[in-house]
C-alpha cells in the first residue's frame, strides 16, 4: 500500500516527521490504532507504535487483516510500567479485566515521556496521535517544542461524543420527535461510577495537549450538517473523519474450522453472534441467547470466549460472510460491520453502546432478553420482507463506505488532508 503520490511534494518532506501512536491498552483500542498506523505509514512516514510488550505481541498476532508488508513498516516499542497495577481481584464495579486495563494504562507516563525525549533529539518534528483515554500519560508532550499531539477516537461515535459533552448545553442540532427524544439514552446506568470517575480524570488533560481530533467514521455515514462539524466549532479544533480504518482486504483461505464450515453454506444464510471483549454475561443471559438461537432454527456462529483470551482475532474475517451480526454495538464493530454491508441486530450492554444502538434501532433496555424475543427478532430479519429491505440498505451503505476509502472518496480525501496538515 503506497499513498505517497496523493500529497504534492510529500516525498521531499519525508524524514522531517516521526509519527508516534499511543493507544489505550486494551484490544478494542490497540487494533484500530494499528490499522490507522499502517494507513499513515502508507504515505511514507515513519510510524512508531507504543504498547506494553505483551500487548504488542498480541496485537501483531491478531492483525489478520493487515498485509504483512504493511505491518513490517511499523516500529514497535515496548513501554515499561513505573508501578505494579492494583490487584484486579479487589472489589470493583468494573469487570476484572477492564479494571486491569485501566490501572495498567495509568502507569505509563514516565515511559512515554522517556521515549519522546529520546526521539525528539533525533527528529525535526514529532506527531503524537494518542487515545482520548491516554491524555494523562501524554501531558508532557507540551514540554517538547518540536512536538504536536492529536486525539484519535477509534471507539466512540461522534453522536455519542456530542450527546455526552454538548447536548446538555445546547441541545440537538436538528428536530427530533418528543417520543424519540425521551428515549435518547443517557450515560446514567450504562457507565458505572468508577469508569465515569476515571474518564473525568482523563478529560481534564485533553485541552492541554490536543491540536485536533481524528475519528473512525466517514462523511458517508455522517451526512451533511454533521455532529463532527459541530464538535469542531464547539471545541475550536480541527476534525478529520478518516474511517473506516479497517480497509477491505482480499479474501484468503484459512484453516479455521468455523470459516471452512461457513464457506460451504449458501450466501447470506448464517447469523454471526459476537460481543466485544469487555462485555460479560450472566449465566441466565447466555442460556436465553442459546435457547433463542436454537428456537429460530437459523444457521449461526457464536463466539463466546474468555475475556483474557489472546487467540487470533477473527471478527473482521467472519463478518463479511454473514447475513446479520448480533452484537453489543461498540463503535469499532459497528463501523466494521456496516463497511462490510452486513446488517446489525443491536444488543447494547455498556458504555457508549446504547447511543450507538439508538442510531441503528431504538429499543428499550431489558436486563435479560428472553429466548422468545431473540427467536422473533432473528426470524423476522433472517426470513421476511422486512429483513430483505434491511439487507438491501446495509449492502448499499457498505458499498458507499468502501468506495469512500478509495482514491477520490470522502475518507481517503480526509486522510490526505490530515497527512498534508501534519507534513506542511
Amino acid at each position: 500500500m503506497d499513498n505517497t503520490e496523493n500529497i504534492p511534494n510529500l516525498k521531499k518532506q519525508l524524514g522531517d516527521e516521526v509519527v508516534v501512536m499511543d493507544p489505550f491498552q486494551t484490544q478494542s483500542h490497540l487494533d484500530p490504532f494499528l490499522q490507522f498506523a499502517c494507513l499513515i505509514s502508507s504515505y511514507g512516514l515513519s510510524v512508531h507504535y507504543l504498547s506494553l510488550p505483551t500487548y504488542n505481541n498480541d496485537t501483531k498476532t491478531r492483525a489478520t487483516t493487515i498485509n504483512p508488508s504493511d505491518l513490517a513498516n511499523i516500529h514497535f516499542h515496548e513501554l515499561q510500567m513505573t508501578a505494579t497495577p492494583l490487584d484486579p481481584d479487589i472489589p470493583s464495579e468494573v469487570p476484572k479485566h477492564f479494571h486491569l486495563f485501566w490501572n495498567v494504562s495509568m502507569h505509563l507516563r514516565e515511559s512515554i515521556t522517556s521515549f519522546l525525549r529520546d526521539i525528539s533529539s533525533k527528529s525535526i518534528r514529532i506527531i503524537m496521535i494518542h487515545d482520548c483515554l491516554m491524555c494523562y500519560n501524554v501531558q508532557d508532550i507540551s514540554s517538547f517544542d518540536n512536538a504536536k499531539s492529536y486525539i484519535f477516537n477509534p471507539v466512540i461515535s461522534t453522536f455519542g461524543m456530542y450527546c455526552d459533552h454538548i447536548f446538555p448545553h445546547v441541545g440537538l442540532p436538528f428536530p427530533l420527535e418528543q417520543q424519540l427524544l425521551q428515549r435518547l439514552p443517557s450515560s446514567q446506568g450504562w457507565y458505572c461510577e468508577e469508569i465515569m470517575r476515571r474518564g473525568s480524570f482523563q478529560v481534564q488533560y485533553i485541552g492541554k495537549s490536543s491540536a485536533g481530533d481524528i475519528h473512525n467514521t466517514s462523511k458517508v455515514m455522517e451526512g451533511s450538517n454533521t455532529f463532527i462539524d459541530l464538535l469542531g466549532i464547539r471545541q475550536d479544533k480541527k476534525q478529520w473523519t478518516i474511517g473506516p480504518v479497517l480497509r477491505p482486504t482480499k479474501k484468503e483461505k484459512n484453516g479455521f474450522p468455523c470459516l471452512n464450515w461457513l464457506d460451504k453454506q449458501p450466501p447470506n444464510s448464517a447469523l454471526y453472534v459476537s460481543y466485544d471483549m469487555l462485555t460479560s454475561f450472566f449465566d441466565e443471559q447466555i442460556k436465553e441467547l442459546a435457547m433463542g438461537l436454537k428456537l429460530s432454527k437459523q444457521k449461526f456462529i457464536w463466539l463466546l470466549y474468555n475475556p483474557d483470551n489472546t487467540d487470533i482475532y477473527l471478527g473482521a474475517d467472519l463478518k463479511r460472510k454473514f447475513e446479520f451480526h448480533v452484537g453489543a454495538c461498540d463503535w469499532t464493530s459497528c463501523v466494521e460491520t456496516i463497511t462490510m454491508g452486513v446488517p446489525i441486530i443491536a444488543w447494547a450492554t455498556h458504555s457508549d453502546h446504547p447511543k450507538n444502538g439508538f442510531l441503528e434501532w431504538d429499543r428499550k433496555r431489558e436486563e435479560v432478553v428472553t429466548a422468545s424475543t431473540i427467536d422473533n427478532v432473528v426470524r423476522k430479519l433472517m426470513a421476511s420482507e422486512e429483513g430483505d429491505e434491511v439487507r438491501k440498505r446495509a449492502k448499499e451503505l457498505g458499498e458507499a463506505m468502501r468506495q469512500s476509502t478509495e482514491k477520490g472518496g470522502a475518507s481517503r480525501m480526509e486522510l490526505d488532508y490530515f497527512i498534508a496538515h501534519i507534513t506542511k
